[in-house]
């Protein structure tokens, strides 16, 4: 008589599956059912490797070895580690007057931390700086002109460009001067000759121009009878950087050249557009500061709901704002703080990880700020070295690491790593290589 094999349980195989894989049952389930699908003869093998793709592709903790401080594809700029949320829960006042006991605007709370910060009027937080271009466009130059130096329409990242973004606001795009040299005189032709309601300067961030090339200044543009929008893009608050000076660290070099929301206020721009996760160190999100009347427009917009953070972003900006009027964003904001690491720490840092991994070399490197932001700057950084590519077991390491290869060599830049996971880094490449 031919004997039948019972078909395997979904539940029991699921079960099994939890022993070794924290996902909840019903993710577990399904991946027990896709297994049997696949009827091959290794079921367990099989559904464990589904599992493990599962939990591969969701978001979680990395330690960003790459020296690129604000990689974009792993957030931009770094966020401080929190531990999990706990069933204890408390509701925000995002939008309540504790004084009056009524409802008030998400936004004055910000837009108060500004006006000491930037000397901006108001002030409001948007999605991301995609979001607050298109915003203020909408808002202010919905059927109008808006003039731009054709050296500005630039692409930014994902493929977004400000010709299609001024488009889509319903403002019409009015080209002005040549790809290398616009002057002031241009943009005045512009406004006498078309509608234009709004002048933007947008700043190149992840490109420059030099050689035979020419730039009218905020301050000359300010004179002209339009309002101007400067998209600074990056988002440093101020070019003096007092958060740093004042903790007896200098101003670094290559921050020379990037453009800075209070200096583009006091030249006389009546709006700033600019990222809250890059040089400002902050969450996802966009900030829209300068003159009240026309940050209210912008405020009074129907697309202004669509683009409106939630409270954790509104609260995480709020603090991150609140760091800098503290003096505490070398402590308290991860990018200041992988920018202040001195050379002689992190020398001594990676001669440690070394000495606990037991293998491999350090070696003077370069990290870049990345993100767009100052693009051809270099800070000066020491990594650990290993022979050989290594980046992919690195990747699956617990938590995962993100190293870069140059020349068949893994490095392991340490001024983009948390000084916490250094012991983390030095474990999982003795773990790999032994």
């Amino acid at each position: 008589m031919e004997k039948h094999l019972r078909p395997t349980s979904i539940d029991v195989l699921a079960r099994q599956l939890s022993q070794i894989h924290a996902l909840p049952h019903a993710v577990l389930v399904d991946c027990a059912r896709a297994a049997v699908e696949l009827n091959q003869h290794d079921t367990f093998g099989a559904a464990s490797l589904l599992a493990a793709d599962f939990a591969g592709h969701l978001l979680g903790d990395v330690v960003n070895a790459t020296g690129v401080l604000l990689h974009t594809n792993l957030g931009r700029a770094p966020r401080a580690y929190d531990a999990e949320r706990t069933a204890h829960f408390r509701a925000v006042n995002v939008e309540f007057d504790l004084d009056e006991g009524r409802r008030s605007s998400r936004h004055e709370s910000i837009s108060s931390l500004l006006r000491l910060l930037i000397n901006a009027e108001s002030a409001l937080v948007v999605n991301n700086n995609a979001a607050a271009v298109m915003l203020v466009a909408s808002a202010l130059a919905h059927g109008r002109g808006i003039a731009v130096s054709r050296g500005e329409s630039v692409e930014i990242g994902g493929g977004f460009r400000i010709p299609e973004v001024i488009e889509q606001s319903g403002a019409n795009l009015v080209d002005v001067g040549t790809t290398n040299k616009t002057y002031r005189s241009d943009f005045q032709k512009a406004i006498e000759n078309s509608d234009v309601a709004l002048i933007m300067s947008i700043h190149s961030s992840n490109f420059e121009l030099s050689g035979f090339v020419h730039r009218p200044t905020t301050a000359e543009l300010s004179t002209l009878d339009c309002p101007l929008v400067v998209d600074i893009g990056s988002g440093l608050l101020d070019n003096t950087c007092p958060w740093l000076t004042t903790q007896g660290i200098s101003v670094p070099p290559w921050l020379g050249g990037e453009p800075a929301a209070r200096q583009a206020l006091a030249d006389g721009a009546a709006v700033v557009t600019f990222s809250g996760d890059k040089l400002l160190g902050g969450p996802q999100c966009g900030i829209i500061a300068g003159r009240r009347a026309l940050v209210d427009q912008c405020a009074k917009h129907p697309l202004m709901r669509a683009v409106r953070p939630g409270t954790d972003i509104m609260m995480d900006i709020q603090s991150t704002l609140l760091s800098y009027l503290t003096r505490e964003a070398i402590r308290k904001i991860p990018f200041w703080s992988m920018v202040a690491e001195t050379e002689e720490n992190l020398y001594r840092r990676a001669v440690e990880v070394v000495r606990n991994a037991e293998i491999g070399f350090v070696e003077k490197v370069e990290s870049i700020p990345g993100a767009g932001s100052a693009p051809s700057a270099r800070i000066s950084s020491w990594a650990v070295v290993l022979e050989g590519d290594f980046a992919a077991l690195l990747r699956h390491n617990n938590p995962p690491i993100i190293a870069r290869l140059d020349r068949d060599r893994t490095i392991c830049d340490l001024r983009s790593i948390a000084r916490e996971d250094d012991a983390v880094l030095a474990c999982a490449i003795r773990t790999i290589l032994n």
